[in-house]
């Protein structure tokens, strides 16, 4: 972190604060969100990926599409069973359970494809999302209903609806 200078030096460790600003702003390398990850098969998890500069590529039902169609190729080949999952303008909110593999290779699964078909369909090359994603492995005694509206709910949240059910690039297992 070379440029910052930081209250603490110490140790040259920056402030919670300067980090979360810096990783949503998507100039840290996402490496830190990797650090505790533990992902097992058969766990369910709540993900968020964002694209590169909050790039609002989704505002698109076309481009939606792609994304959609990338989260249902995932399902088809064994790797997630979704829950529910929301796409907004410029980011993902996908709960899932892992059937196969590993978080990082179903997550650079459905970006590699998103973004290979995004680009050929817009006809673009480079980076659509940003690296790495969040991740919150659902508790058991955590509930999975619960999480799904929550998700559904972030439309309604940003603006983009007025109720849940409204916002057309949303889909969950369970009814409204």
């Amino acid at each position: 972190m070379r440029g910052w200078s930081f209250p603490d030096t110490n140790t040259g460790t920056p402030p919670i604060a300067v980090l979360a600003h810096l990783l949503h702003a998507g100039v840290m390398a996402s490496p830190r969100l990797r650090y505790g990850r533990y992902s097992s098969t058969g766990n369910v998890y709540l993900l968020t990926t964002t694209t590169l500069g909050r790039e609002p590529f989704f505002a698109d039902a076309a481009n939606v599409a792609v994304l959609v169609d990338a989260l249902r190729f995932v399902e088809r080949a064994g790797i997630s069973h979704s829950l529910a999952w929301v796409v907004m303008p410029d980011h993902l909110h996908w709960l899932m359970e892992l059937q196969t593999g590993t978080l990082a290779e179903c997550m650079s699964l459905l970006k590699s494809r998103s973004s290979r078909l995004l680009n050929q369909q817009l006809g673009r090359r480079g980076a659509l999302w940003q690296h790495g994603y969040h991740d919150h492995a659902v508790r058991t005694d955590e509930s999975l209903h619960e999480k799904a509206m929550y998700i559904m709910a972030n439309p309604v949240r940003a603006g983009l609806a007025c109720e849940l059910g409204e916002y057309p690039y949303a889909w969950c297992r369970w009814p409204l």
